[in-house]
């Protein structure tokens, strides 16, 4: 009889190694459990679960063109049952907030609101406008030659 995937078939352990451990089949195959596929709880150290001659039952979960054989040992036992997962994933740290819902109407920007200026004139803006852009050039200047390690210009 060959193997075919998602057969389960019982087999020796021949072979432990840090990745996974290499097991003995019928008709003279071997197979790979991959250290991810013998529990479902995390494994450091496979000889700790597993040891040499012993005999598992195990899945077929892929054979390669090659002649590799995949095998699962924890897929032959039933999942774990876990408990209930908390909403919203957020880790289980805070209790997650139902989320508001957006206005249906289509996003359009407008500008912040201005501060009441009372009755400025057109000079007077301008002259505000001035000393704002100013500041905003020095500040910008300062921080860029200080990035730089000093002026940008050599005084001679």
């Amino acid at each position: 009889m060959a193997l075919q995937v998602g057969d389960i078939v019982e087999g020796k352990v021949t072979g432990i190694k840090p990745f996974g451990a290499f097991v003995s089949l019928p008709e003279g195959k071997t197979g790979l459990v991959h250290i991810s596929e013998v529990s479902y709880e995390f494994v450091q150290d496979l000889s700790a679960v597993l040891s040499d001659g012993q005999t598992v039952q195990v899945k077929v979960l892929s054979i390669a063109p090659d002649g590799k054989i995949a095998l699962s040992i924890k897929r032959t036992q039933p999942a774990p049952e876990r408990g209930p997962r908390p909403q919203g994933g957020n880790g289980g740290q805070r209790p997650a907030q139902p989320r508001q819902k957006r206005e249906e109407k289509p996003r359009v920007w407008q500008p912040k609101p201005q501060a009441p200026q009372g009755e400025m004139s057109f000079e007077d803006m301008m002259a505000r406008y001035k000393s704002r852009s100013e500041e905003k050039i020095a500040d910008l200047k300062r921080v860029t030659e200080n990035h730089r390690g000093g002026y940008s210009r050599r005084r001679g």
